[in-house]
């Protein structure tokens, strides 16, 4: 079984408010994160937020420590549940590619262009521990490296929105 983990424990200094809440056609940005990922998993958490449209856990292992915290909430949550792999996109990834799950698959693998949207198996939850508990960098590309994971150039590239400016594009397409 697949966890879809909503990453959204970001403060949206780029976009001035709470990009979660931010509207494209009616929906908000995390409801839109939400039913992308349930296309391909069963269940869907956000991570980094008190409430939403799906179950929320806290940031691992604590906020402000960026998307690798949320991915890191996800990977325990997962264990615990008894999930084999997460797949992650950030609350601000729109358009993901229909062919998602099988361009990522099998695990561990992201997407080249948003390292954000991966496919990760749960036995990398000790390996993001570790980078979050060290004085190292804290930084997706070393998650990745660490774990072996693979980069995935896909045909079409997601959008992601981090400014009014974005937002305003993706309503005009």
């Amino acid at each position: 079984m697949i966890l879809g983990v909503v990453l959204a424990g970001g403060l949206s200094t780029r976009f001035g408010s709470d990009k979660a809440l931010a509207e494209l056609d009616g929906r908000s940005l995390l409801i839109r994160a939400v039913d992308a990922l349930s296309a391909w998993c069963e269940t869907v958490v956000i991570a980094g937020r008190a409430n939403g449209p799906a179950q929320c856990i806290p940031d691992w292992p604590r906020p402000g420590m960026g998307p690798l915290a949320g991915i890191a909430a996800g990977l325990r949550h997962a264990q615990d549940h008894e999930y084999k792999s997460v797949l992650t996109c950030g609350v601000d990834s729109l358009a993901l590619p229909q062919n998602l799950l099988a361009e990522l698959s099998p695990p561990s693998a992201y997407l080249e262009s948003q390292p954000v949207i991966g496919h990760w198996d749960v036995e990398t939850a000790s390996a993001i521990e570790a980078i979050l508990q060290s004085e190292g960098r804290h930084s997706m590309l070393a998650f990745a490296t660490a774990v072996n994971a693979r980069a995935v150039k896909s045909a079409s590239t997601p959008a992601n929105i981090n400014t009014p400016a974005d937002l305003a594009a993706m309503e005009q397409k």
